[in-house]
């Protein structure tokens, strides 16, 4: 499932919440199935998830209703994306469970090869029986989410090749040098630096601004500084340096994707990681979401990626941590005050 922070566009009938869906998610869904909430007039909420097959709906229902109905909304529409006979079971557990929670359905829709059908409208006029041919173009809700920079990937697959790994070949001697780097920093430290652990964090600290500095100018990192940076990210005071650091900005996001990409398997957890927390707070919860899976099905222990699953799957908004984060020293020179970080721009997930 996943969840955003959502662009602003304005939806007039059925068509031109189908036409949104793309774009409030990120990509073209299929076989899924879609809620998108509101707050009276606002959509505050855009979560899809997998049709459930053979699976008893009622359990994911219920699920995705307690979800949305933790997002402040106070009504939800719901979409099917599929044939028939799957959708159908689906969209009547998520009726009931979304009314079982408080929230008012205002519409059931089911989109099927090009056509879609309203289950709550009864009107042949609006809602014939054969369905309303759908065509996006003739809504104005594309060209506007266009306009406004949000973009809508053809599929899920697209999405997960954001973050597919590219330049396999040349990293591995490049990690190599890396370990080697690192031996000769822990072998060069001194006597009170208890198991290097000073002399790790500064290299670390270093490393992740040279890097971040580096990108950010627009130049490609080497190999070796790709490497370096993801050794050194296995220590966690330098991986919870960099999360510190870590906003929901687009060049955080653009950051972390490069680190994820360019980094070997077994170093892509904090990258990863942090890439998924980057897209979270910038409300690019799908991005969010296919970083994580790629991180856990290497790493399914790692802590952080863990934490940010748990945040999507419970649909918990970036707004929760507003302010965060302050490191200790910056805190205790302001006295415990805390200084609120600029908010991520809504963005399409």
């Amino acid at each position: 499932m996943n969840s955003t922070d959502l662009p602003r566009l304005t939806v007039r009938s059925p068509a031109d919440l189908i036409a949104a869906v793309p774009y409030l998610l990120g990509f073209h869904p299929a076989d899924s199935l879609v809620v998108v909430a509101l707050s009276g007039s606002r959509i505050v909420f855009a979560a899809r998830g997998d049709l459930p097959g053979d699976a008893d709906p009622r359990e994911a229902a219920g699920h995705v209703a307690a979800v949305t109905a933790r997002q402040g909304a106070d009504a939800a529409t719901v979409i099917g994306y599929g044939p028939p006979d799957q959708v159908t079971p689906a969209l009547d557990a998520l009726r009931d469970a979304l009314a079982d929670v408080g929230l008012a359905v205002l519409d059931v829709l089911r989109v099927t090869d090009g056509r879609w059908w309203s289950y709550l409208c009864t009107e042949p006029e609006c809602c014939p029986p054969e369905g309303n041919a759908y065509d996006p173009r003739a809504s104005p809700v594309p060209a506007a989410a266009v306009f406004a920079g949000q973009v809508a990937l053809p599929d899920r697959a697209a999405l997960a090749a954001q973050v597919a790994p590219v330049g396999e070949a040349t990293m591995r001697p490049a990690v190599e040098r890396a370990d080697r780097r690192l031996v000769d920093l822990l072998a060069g430290a001194s006597e009170s630096d208890l198991l290097g652990g000073r002399a790790l964090r500064t290299a670390g600290v270093a490393a992740y601004r040279s890097a971040h500095r580096r990108h950010r100018s627009g130049e490609r990192l080497t190999d070796d500084e790709v490497a370096w940076l993801c050794v050194l990210l296995t220590h966690l005071p330098v991986r919870d340096h960099a999360w510190e650091h870590t906003d929901g900005r687009d060049e955080d996001v653009a950051f972390w994707t490069e680190i994820l990409r360019r980094a070997e398997p077994e170093l892509i957890a904090a990258p990863g990681a942090l890439l998924a927390f980057a897209a979270w707070r910038d409300g690019q919860g799908a991005l969010a979401a296919v970083a994580l899976e790629r991180v856990l099905a290497e790493h399914p222990d790692y802590s952080l990626a863990l934490l940010m699953d748990d945040l999507l799957r419970r649909g918990v908004p970036p707004s929760r941590l507003d302010g965060w984060p302050v490191s200790a020293t910056s805190a205790m020179s302001r006295r415990g005050k805390r200084r609120p970080r600029r908010r991520p721009r809504r963005r399409n997930d």
